[in-house]
Order: structure tokens, then C-alpha cells, then sequence
């Protein structure tokens, strides 16, 4: 399965070496084409082994074309890529001599050739590892970006019986994503509880809505009010995925108990699964939940609102967008385009302060309702551009919760030579106020969180708040 699924051009760097040898040098021409990245035309073709001719490709890669990566101290990608690899080396009990770090000195190039020295005859040393240490090694050089929109794309090899779907069958209240918490446990609000149970372990081990988790494999997941790394193993990724157990309370009985949870397929309601739903509230009230940004999801939400019109009189609109991770920039501002014209709805802007605008597409007819906006803290990227636009241009309100702060900016894809994707932002994104939202979020205007007893009785605090202002 790949990490992200996002098309490319097809280009194969064959490289052929005994697996016992040293790997010979490389000749100018060689080494020139190794670290050329360009953006992908068309479908990939097969990915090759990882190398470190990849590895110095997405390097330079990096510090060619990020946001900041005239600025960036290349030694931090370096240092931490090498750390990876040591740390890769002691997991399998194969540590060697060679594996030193060289003296940087901040000079790029130089600095490349010296890392690249020590780590051929680390390499050398071990090559039946030589493709796993190039992986982590590469890995660990985009994730010291601390970039939450810089990914490298490549397959993972599962073993044959590892869990690959659905899940526990458990939503967790709209205060935590996973993701976010791994990184910033400090976006989670305790307590941990069950808001859904669309299915799954947890439906058979009987959990309900409003159930707090007070342990995840017996460990606290908040001590003093702050998040713990527990919270994550209930957003498990390869190779994570494994039973979780879980103690938990029932408030409104009192009862504590434990249950471990397989992760499995489930049946999954199809409802929940579609981008956009619509509704009528109290007679004149147009409600639309969109999931997420995908192609084509302003148009469907704008659709919905105009059939709910059709034959009556609507007095606002809800849009709920809690749980939205985000996709396209374009229709968020294209949505964002319905309440307001002639508006900048936020600037990408290089690490010297150079910004473009992002206008309101002022070709989308202006819808002239009241808008209430839920939000949470599972609202990112795209979800986020459409939020703080909302609150800076003053279009509507926003009730619920902070969005995630996960909107660094939008992803470019580069191809690498042995047909995997590395993207990262090109531009950083701030709000229409030249505000920073990553790492931040946008706060609501109306801070409605939702209880573990909200959850037990059904009841959804932001959406009552929303109609009660429009009703006023």
C-alpha cells in the first residue's frame, strides 16, 4: 500500500552493483542526474530500491525548492538522518565502526560529500541492510522539515499477516487527531471519550458514545491535563497497527471496565462515507455536512443548498465541517466564493515575506444567507483556508472548537529517480490577515465543546448554538 496516493511521471534510475561490494563512484554526469528532481507528468513506473543516490537527490531536492530551503540549516537534515541510520543499525544488532557522524561545517555540498563517505562504508559494512537504512535514513530527512505537509511516497512492504483497514469501529471525541497529537499533544482536551460506534471491535465489545477512555494499554492518556503518546496507538499506523486495550468509565452508571480491541474490517454506513450531506433544519435552515475538500465538493455543497431553496425560504445556512482534513485549496475558496466577493482569502508566501494573494472566485454567485460554520479540531489544510477566511472577511461565525493548525501549505510533488514522490510546501500559507495558522489553528467564535455526556445523550451543543443565533 502506498503512504499517498498521488500520480507521477514515470523515470528509472538503474543502478547495478554487487550486494557484497562497495558501491563504485559515480561519474559527473551521473551524479548531476541523481540530483535533479522534477515535478511528475503522468503515472509513475515501478518503484526501484531506495539508494543513496535518492537520498541525495531528494536532499538537494529539498533545499532547492522548499519553502525555505535557502535559509534551512541542511546540517539539521543530515544529523537526523544519520541518527535514524545508527538508530536502525542498533535495532538489529548490527552497529559498526564506521557509523560516525562526520564534522559538518555547513557548507552544502561539502557536507553531502562528507555524509555520503561515511555512509557508503557504513553501508558497505552491512548490505543485506542497505535498503532499510537508505528508507529510514531518507524518512527521517523529511520528517526533520517538522513539515506537517512534506511526505515522501514510497511502498512499504507488510508482512503477510499484517492489518491493513478499518479500524477499531471508534470515534473519538472532535477534540483529538491522531496525527496532531503525536506531534503536539497539547491540541487534545481531556477527557478521552467515544463519540461514535459506527461498527467493529468496539461494537462488539459493547462501547458506547460518552464511554471515557481513563487507559490505552495501561497508560494514562492525559496526566495533568496534557495528552500523552498513548492517544496515538488509537490512530495506529504501519507498523503500529495491533490490539489495543482499553480501560474504560460509563459516567452515567459508574461501571469501570476493560476490553481489547482487534483492529478489523467492518461494515461501514455508507452515508458516512459520502463527501457531501444535506439537509432541511427547523423548516428554513439549510445544513451541510462536507467531509473533506475533494474535486468538486463546492459545486455538490452549493447544489445542496439550492435544492433545499427550492419551493421556500431559507434563513441560513450550517455547514459543518468538523472532521474535515482538508484537500483541494481551490474548493475551498471556491465555496468561500458563495458568501463573499472581491476578497483575498489568504497569501502563500516565500521565507523572505514575498506573498501571492488567493482571491474569491468572483465568478460564483453569492449566496446572500447567514452563515454559521461548526469547526474542530479535526478541521486542517484546506478545511482550515475556508475557516479563518470565514472569520477574518467576516462571512459567518464559527462555533465549536480550534481547528487542527495543520495548513503549513500547499504540497508540491517532485518525482525521484527511483520512481517514488517526495512533496513538500513551496510556499507557506498565512490567513487573509497575514496571520500564521499552522501550528495555531483558528479559534471559533463561539467555543462549544462537546462533553462525554452530550455524547451519551445524543446531544450536539455547536449545532443547537448555530440555529439559536440564526434564530435571532
Amino acid at each position: 500500500m502506498t503512504v499517498i496516493r498521488t500520480a507521477a511521471a514515470g523515470l528509472t534510475l538503474l543502478l547495478v552493483a554487487a550486494c557484497t561490494a562497495p558501491t563504485p563512484p559515480r561519474s559527473q554526469a551521473s551524479t548531476a542526474a541523481s540530483t535533479a528532481c522534477a515535478r511528475p507528468q503522468g503515472a509513475p513506473g515501478a518503484e526501484t530500491p531506495t539508494t543513496i543516490d535518492v537520498i541525495e537527490q531528494a536532499y538537494f531536492c529539498i533545499l532547492g525548492n522548499y519553502y525555505s530551503g535557502a535559509t534551512l540549516d541542511a546540517r539539521a537534515l543530515l544529523s537526523t538522518g544519520f541518527t535514524a541510520l545508527t538508530q536502525e543499525l542498533n535495532r538489529d544488532g548490527r552497529d559498526v565502526p564506521e557509523a560516525t557522524m562526520p564534522a559538518l561545517t555547513g557548507d552544502r555540498k561539502a557536507d553531502w560529500a562528507a555524509f555520503e563517505a561515511v555512509y557508503r562504508k557504513t553501508t558497505d559494512q552491512v548490505p543485506d541492510l542497505r535498503d532499510k537504512l537508505a528508507v529510514v535514513t531518507l524518512e527521517a530527512m523529511v520528517a526533520a522539515l517538522g513539515d506537517n505537509h512534506a511526505r515522501w511516497a514510497h511502498d512499504v512492504k507488510r508482512p503477510p499477516d499484517y492489518y491493513d483497514g478499518d479500524g477499531y469501529g471508534l470515534g473519538l471525541q472532535a477534540n483529538v487527531n491522531g496525527p496532531q497529537v503525536e506531534g503536539n499533544p497539547g491540541v487534545a482536551l481531556a477527557p478521552l471519550f467515544v463519540t461514535t460506534v459506527p461498527g467493529g471491535a468496539a461494537q462488539a465489545a459493547g462501547l458506547r458514545p460518552g464511554d471515557v477512555i481513563e487507559s490505552v494499554n495501561g497508560s494514562a492518556p492525559f496526566i495533568d491535563g496534557q495528552a500523552t503518546p498513548a492517544i496515538a496507538a488509537l490512530y495506529p499506523q504501519y507498523p503500529e497497527a495491533h490490539p489495543v486495550r482499553l480501560r474504560l468509565l460509563r459516567q452515567s452508571t459508574g461501571r469501570r471496565w476493560s476490553v481489547t480491541l482487534k483492529p478489523g474490517l467492518y461494515q461501514q454506513d455508507l452515508a458516512t462515507l459520502q463527501v457531501v450531506q444535506s439537509k432541511l433544519l427547523d423548516d428554513d435552515i439549510a445544513y451541510v455536512r462536507l467531509r473533506g475538500f475533494a474535486p468538486d465538493s463546492a459545486d455538490r455543497a452549493l447544489r445542496a443548498i439550492s435544492r433545499l431553496r427550492t419551493g421556500r425560504t431559507l434563513t441560513g445556512i450550517v455547514l459543518d465541517l468538523r472532521g474535515n482534513g482538508g484537500g483541494s485549496p481551490t474548493e475551498a475558496i471556491r465555496l468561500v466564493s458563495a458568501f463573499g466577493h472581491g476578497k483575498i482569502t489568504a497569501y502563500q508566501c516565500t521565507a523572505d515575506n514575498r506573498c501571492e494573494a488567493m482571491r474569491t472566485d468572483d465568478t460564483v454567485e453569492l449566496l446572500g444567507l447567514p452563515l454559521m460554520v461548526l469547526t474542530d479540531r479535526s478541521c486542517a489544510s484546506a478545511c482550515e483556508h475556508f475557516s479563518s477566511a470565514v472569520k477574518d472577511l467576516r462571512l459567518g461565525r464559527l462555533i465549536g472548537t480550534r481547528t487542527a493548525g495543520v495548513i503549513s501549505g500547499p504540497a508540491q510533488a517532485y518525482l525521484l529517480g527511483n520512481n517514488t514522490l517526495l512533496s513538500f510546501p513551496t510556499r507557506h500559507h498565512l490567513g487573509p490577515d497575514r496571520e500564521v495558522i499552522d501550528r495555531i489553528g483558528v479559534p471559533p467564535d463561539h467555543y462549544v465543546p462537546l462533553t462525554p455526556e452530550d455524547a451519551a445523550t445524543g446531544r450536539d451543543p455547536a449545532l443547537a448554538k448555530a440555529l439559536t443565533l440564526l434564530h435571532k
